[in-house]
């Protein structure tokens, strides 16, 4: 299972970086980027199997793209503003995260707004 060897390279450079820490403070933060970059290397393919997933989904259900593209776009900021959140935390600015994800939340609260749109002119549709 990948998600052992993803665990085993979480934890591998973890040790790495307080290692390097130790002996050259400046290098550190490149071994925990290279880390966190081999892992985000290794979900490269099933990020292709969601994307087919929701390829068939919409070819069956005849749904306009737009909307799921919306979703993904959601999804997608989602995950880049905790990256980056977590990013600002480990680099000691707890207080910029914080902003970081505010900002992510007001951005997906948005981005939501059509899809709240649809749904609710489906409910006044159905209502007699």
């Amino acid at each position: 299972m990948d998600i052992f060897k993803i665990l085993a390279i979480a934890l591998i450079t973890c040790v790495a970086t307080l290692i390097v820490r130790q002996v050259k403070p400046d290098f550190a933060s490149l071994v925990t980027l290279t880390g966190g970059i081999l892992i985000l290397l290794m979900l490269v393919e099933y990020l292709n199997q969601v994307f087919d997933v929701i390829n068939y989904i919409i070819e069956k259900t005849n749904l306009t793209p737009g909307l799921f593209g919306i979703v993904l776009k959601i999804i997608g900021i989602g995950y880049l503003t905790e990256f980056t959140a977590n990013i600002c935390t480990d680099a000691g600015s707890s207080s910029l995260a914080g902003k970081v994800l505010l900002a992510g939340k007001i951005v997906i609260l948005v981005m939501s707004l059509p899809i709240l749109t649809n749904i609710i002119e489906i409910i006044v549709g159905i209502l007699p």
